[in-house]
């Protein structure tokens, strides 16, 4: 996001701060304004009907979210879950806000169409790791990019959280990282996960 129009943007919204591990949207919940980071991280997540949960993206500093943003302006109740992954000023803009500024900004469309596609692609990744990738694979991706996140290599994250994130259950988050720790490319402790090997390839 170019500083111009984060300046312009801040003057018609409201900016909070929020702590890790904070629910800013709940699935079935109506939106009642567009969130955009301006610093720290929030994870998007999608709830099936057994109330399993699947990361399908992060917003970073300088994001939006596109899920927000389509459901507010259509009055629709959120199909996604949105949480503070690490503590996070976030800028509020209302729905009405939203409404203007599409009419009368194109540097906001223009933003959202950028955050569109690549969101776009974020979710067909998701779907392909799924479909195709082993969940073992996909364990060691979500730490990778984790660590990317948090510039360290050591995460304070439990079993739980993972398996959350993973859609499956601790058992198997937890055998897998017992393996990836066999294999040299984790250490574990409690809470904690340190990889050994950051950009190791499966």
């Amino acid at each position: 996001m170019e500083e111009y129009f984060r300046e312009k943007w801040m003057e018609v919204g409201e900016v909070r701060t929020f702590p890790s591990g904070a629910v800013l949207l709940q699935e079935g919940s109506y939106i009642r304004s567009v969130p955009i980071v301006l610093s720290g991280v929030v994870k998007i997540l999608k709830q099936n009907e057994e109330g399993k949960e699947i990361l399908l993206y992060y917003i970073q500093p300088g994001e939006s979210c596109v899920m927000s943003f389509l459901g507010g302006l259509h009055d629709e109740k959120s199909k996604i879950k949105a949480v503070v992954e690490e503590d996070a000023d976030i800028l509020l803009i209302s729905i009405d806000e939203v409404r203007r500024m599409i009419r009368e900004e194109y540097g906001f469309i223009e933003f959202m169409f950028r955050l569109y596609h690549r969101r776009f692609e974020e979710v067909l990744n998701v779907l392909n790791a799924v479909a195709f990738k082993r969940m073992d694979e996909r364990l060691l991706t979500l730490l990778q990019k984790k660590s990317s996140l948090n510039k360290s290599h050591e995460l304070q994250i439990t079993h739980q959280q993972l398996a959350d994130e993973l859609g499956t259950d601790r058992v198997v988050v937890s055998r897998l990282l017992k393996q990836l720790e066999n294999e040299g490319i984790v250490q574990l402790g409690r809470n904690r996960i340190v990889l050994l090997q950051p950009k190791h390839t499966m």
